[in-house]
C-alpha cells in the first residue's frame, strides 16, 4: 500500500504544499473551511504525518526514556507504572530500558535513548555506577534529566528519594523496643546514598538509646537474596549470632531468614528480622517480614512531573530534591514473644 504523502494530498486539491503544511500546522494566515477541507481530504486519502519529521519540526518527540538497574524486584516495575500514569495522559511514550547493575550497559541504554531524540530521562542508577561525568556532560547541555532512589551527589539536577535514614532509624529503634541488643545492620553496597543514609539511621538509634555498635555489627552485603544468605551463612559458621538483623533491603534479609531456618533456627525467638522497601514477597513469607514500605507509585509520579517541569521549561528551571516519607509495617518477624 502506497505511503500518503503531503504532496498527494496537495496534488489531489490541486493547490500548494505549502497551503497544505500551514492547514496541518494551524497557521492563522489559512481560513477555517479551508482548513476543514484540507484535513478531510487527507483523513479520506489515508494522510499520517511522518513523526519524524513532526519531531524535527516541534523540537520535541514526546518520548521519555527510563533507565532502571533491574526488574527482579517489584519497586522498580511499581515506580514506572507511577511515571507511565503522568506521561501517557500528556501523550508521551515511555521508553524502558534496564542496565543489569552494569555501568557500562547503563551508558548504552542512555545512548541509544538519546538517539531515538527523547525530550528527557528519569533514570537509577547502577551499581557498578561510579563515573557520572557523561551525565554531567547532559546538565551542561540542558538536557532535561531526573533521578530517583539510586543517586549521585554529583550531579546537579532533581532527585526523588525516600527519607531513607529517618525509616531505618525508626526500623531499628523498633527493635530496641523489643528489647533486643545484639542487633546487626546488613548494609548495601558501599557507594550508594541510601546505603550510607540507612546506616547512619542504625547508627544513630544505636546511639540515643546509648548502646554500643560493635565492630562486627555492621556487615557490608549487597541487595539479593543470595547477598543475605551468604552473609548469614558466615556468622552462623563463626557462631557469632545476632538477636536480631535490620537488613539494607527485604531480598537481603529474606536471605537471612533463608539460612538462619535452614540451619534451625526460629524467627524471632531467636533471631528477628526487618527489611526496607516492602517487597511483595514481605507480608507473603513465614513468618511475615516487618518492612519499611516505600511511596514507589509516587517516586514515579514526583519523578515524572519534575521531568515534565523541565522539559516545558526549555533549560530554566532550579533543581529540586524531593524527599517522600516511608511506612513501618511491623510484622511477627521482630515481634519478641512474651
Amino acid at each position: 500500500m502506497k505511503h500518503i504523502t503531503i504532496k498527494d494530498v496537495a496534488k489531489k486539491l490541486n493547490c500548494s504544499v505549502s497551503t497544505i503544511s500551514r492547514a496541518f500546522n494551524d497557521k492563522y494566515d489559512i481560513r477555517k473551511e479551508t482548513r476543514d477541507h484540507i484535513l478531510e481530504t487527507a483523513k479520506e486519502m489515508g494522510y499520517s504525518p511522518n513523526p519524524m519529521a513532526k519531531s524535527l519540526l516541534k523540537q520535541c518527540s514526546n518520548q521519555i526514556g527510563v533507565v532502571v538497574p533491574e526488574f527482579i524486584n517489584a519497586f522498580f516495575p511499581e515506580v514506572i507504572i507511577g511515571i507511565q500514569e503522568v506521561f501517557i495522559k500528556k501523550g508521551y511514550q515511555v521508553l524502558i530500558m534496564q542496565s543489569g547493575e552494569s555501568q557500562i550497559t547503563e551508558l548504552e541504554n542512555v545512548k541509544t535513548l538519546e538517539n531515538n531524540m527523547v525530550d528527557g530521562m528519569i533514570i537509577s542508577l547502577s551499581l557498578e555506577t561510579k563515573n557520572v561525568d557523561y551525565y554531567k556532560k547532559l546538565i551542561q547541555q540542558g538536557f532535561p534529566l531526573v533521578f530517583f532512589n539510586r543517586v549521585s551527589n554529583e550531579l546537579e539536577t532533581s532527585k526523588v528519594l525516600i527519607d531513607d535514614y529517618k525509616w531505618a532509624f525508626f526500623a531499628t529503634e523498633h527493635l530496641i523496643y523489643q528489647g533486643y541488643k545484639k542487633i546487626f545492620h546488613f548494609s548495601g553496597p558501599e557507594g550508594l546514598m541510601f546505603t550510607q543514609n540507612r546506616k547512619n539511621g542504625f547508627i544513630d538509634a544505636h546511639r540515643k538509646h546509648k548502646l554500643p555498635i560493635e565492630n562486627d555489627s555492621i556487615i557490608t552485603a549487597g541487595l539479593m537474596i543470595n547477598d543475605g544468605e551468604r552473609e548469614m551463612e558466615k556468622l552462623i559458621n563463626e557462631n557469632n549470632i545476632p538477636e536480631a538483623i535490620f537488613a539494607v533491603n527485604d531480598p537481603t534479609a529474606i536471605g537471612a531468614m533463608k539460612m538462619l531456618k535452614k540451619h534451625g533456627y526460629k524467627i524471632p525467638e531467636d533471631v528477628a528480622l526487618v527489611g526496607f522497601t516492602e517487597s511483595r514477597l514481605a507480608p507473603l513469607i513465614d513468618p511475615p517480614l516487618t518492612s519499611v514500605a516505600q511511596p514507589t507509585k509516587e517516586i514515579g509520579r514526583t519523578a515524572a512531573l519534575l521531568l515534565l517541569e523541565q522539559i516545558e521549561s526549555k533549560g530554566i528551571f532550579v533543581p529540586q530534591t524531593v524527599i517522600l516519607n516511608g511506612r513501618l509495617n511491623i510484622r511477627e518477624s521482630s515481634m519478641k514473644l512474651k
